[in-house]
């Protein structure tokens, strides 16, 4: 208990110092010595009036030393246009050395459906222009391309992905966790080379330097340039396989520790203040699900399935995480009351399907939904066989599965649409109640569900994904030898998928290709290989 007093303690300090940061009474720098800018800038959560603009500042991208131990003043601008001659809306933030002079603007008074140019300044010191834009209004079916990534280990490659993601000129970039890995030496060289596996984050300081190890690269700050983001969190923003306040190692002090990387994750990403707010429920202390309406052609369900889950099932003795069990031999998976997102996430979800009235409704969330059993054969002379599931996946929580499945039947809200990531592998899949029985008007298929690869991190072979899809026929496609990014082009009458394939994520300067392009068609639920 005291440990989750530290942690609430925590929030509600973050709560007060992003208030303080737009309203500081006293002294703040008006300059640095140093070019302060060099983690870039970004915008997200986009509405139809307003934007969040990002930065923080920093000299040394490896450096937990502040540019100075007292506020900055730091001024802001928006403008209909790249030259700023346009100026429409402007200001000024104190940027605090308790939030490591990070910097949150609610930017507001904006046109709908419209590009808009931002910048910071401090002193003589400009920042880059980044490119953003508003939502279209409430009634518009104005067409939306949207690239989706996640999972990107400093240690496995290049951010290539990121800077082919800049070139499609999207209107909305969805990262869907996996942003940073706790772990992996603090090494500008990229890919830098692991020395050993325990050099992990714990600290807020520790946390600061792995995102601004990230955010130093060129790719990912081209991409946030680009268009405004909208972001969720998965595991490694915090530590491998956690569940809700629980991590691998059972460790009594987690809580803490998670405090200290949700208010890293917060200084470095461009989230709405009320999101990282806590509201008086300790169980939304740091809530970060959100919706975002393009207009009425696509509602986006952005979810955290996290902070709220139940610990995962049958865990090895002494230990929390992940496991492959064979499910008959767990109990656990048959108890209705566990959660992936918690009861009131769950509400909260179904009832923004229930009053939508858009086109498609896009679920983003953290992990592939379909059911995926490992064939295991077990005894060759009778050819009996059992087969095994991920525990920290949405086959550890089957019936929170089907909760979520019926959820989506059941508010009829029009096209729903599944967005994965975290294997580290493309998929495409059909979705529907019972994954055990063929598609008929009893069974039918509810949703089409896009997996996305990994930016970099490694995945499976080949040939044990091509075994899973054979084993699951409601899997259409899987490739797990390739890293990348999706683009999805939404219009009124289908979306269009396509897997984009890197050709060696080892080099910054990587070519890229269409692996594989799908189309999921109005009031068609299911995928169609183009």
């Amino acid at each position: 208990m005291a440990s989750r007093r530290v942690f609430m303690q925590r929030l509600l300090q973050l709560s007060s110092l992003a208030a303080l940061s737009h309203a500081f009474p006293g002294y703040a720098a008006e300059k640095s010595q140093a070019y302060p800018f060099t983690l870039g800038v970004a915008s997200g959560s986009p509405r139809s009036d307003s934007v969040v603009l990002w930065t923080r500042l920093l000299a040394d991208a490896l450096s937990t030393t502040p540019l100075a131990a007292v506020p900055l003043k730091v001024l802001w601008e928006i403008a209909e246009d790249e030259q700023f001659r346009q100026i429409v809306n402007k200001g000024e933030v104190t940027a605090l050395p308790e939030l490591a002079h990070s910097v949150h603007v609610e930017a507001t008074g904006l046109k709908p459906g419209r590009w808009y140019w931002y910048r910071f300044m401090h002193g003589d010191a400009v920042s880059p222009a980044g490119r953003t834009r508003t939502t279209p209004e409430a009634d518009s079916m104005t067409a939306c391309k949207v690239a989706l990534a996640s999972c990107q280990h400093w240690e496995f490659g290049e951010f290539a992905a990121h800077r082919h993601i800049a070139a499609t000129h999207p209107d909305l970039i969805v990262f869907n966790g996996d942003y940073i890995y706790e772990w992996g030496p603090y090494d500008l060289k990229h890919p830098a080379q692991p020395r050993r596996r325990d050099i992990e984050s714990f600290t807020l300081s520790e946390y600061r330097a792995r995102y601004a190890q990230y955010k130093s690269d060129p790719h990912l700050q081209a991409a946030h340039l680009a268009a405004p983001w909208l972001v969720t969190w998965d595991d490694h923003e915090i530590a491998n396989d956690y569940a809700n306040d629980r991590d691998e190692r059972l460790d009594l002090r987690f809580t803490e520790r998670r405090a200290a990387a949700y208010q890293a994750f917060y200084e470095h990403m461009p989230v709405r203040l009320q999101q990282a707010i806590p509201k008086g429920n300790e169980f939304a202390a740091l809530r970060i699900y959100d919706r975002c309406d393009w207009g009425r052609l696509i509602r986006f369900h952005v979810l955290d399935a996290r902070q709220y889950r139940s610990y995962q099932a049958c865990t090895p003795h002494q230990r929390g995480g992940s496991a492959m069990i064979s499910p008959g031999n767990c109990s656990d998976l048959r108890d209705p009351t566990r959660t992936m997102l918690g009861y009131e996430q769950e509400q909260w979800l179904s009832r923004g399907l229930a009053k939508s009235t858009a086109r498609w409704n896009t679920v983003v969330q953290q992990t592939l939904m379909a059911q995926c059993r490992r064939q295991n054969v077990v005894n060759p002379a009778n050819n009996t066989s059992d087969f095994k599931v991920w525990t920290d996946g949405w086959d550890g929580y089957p019936l929170a599965r089907q909760r979520l499945l019926q959820s989506l039947q059941s508010s009829k809200a029009q096209n729903p649409v599944i967005w994965s990531g975290d294997v580290h592998t493309f998929y495409a899949a059909s979705l529907r109640a019972d994954f055990n029985k063929s598609v008929s008007a009893e069974n039918p298929v509810l949703a089409s569900e896009y997996c996305v690869t990994s930016v970099t991190s490694n995945s499976m072979p080949q040939e044990e994904t091509e075994q899973l899809v054979a084993h699951n026929p409601h899997l259409h496609f899987g490739r797990s030898d390739a890293r990348g990014f999706i683009v999805a082009d939404f219009s009124e009458h289908r979306m269009q998928v396509q897997m984009m394939a890197l050709q060696d994520v080892s080099k910054a300067d990587s070519g890229v290709s269409v692996l594989k392009t799908f189309i999921t068609e109005d009031g068609k639920p299911g995928v169609i290989a183009a």
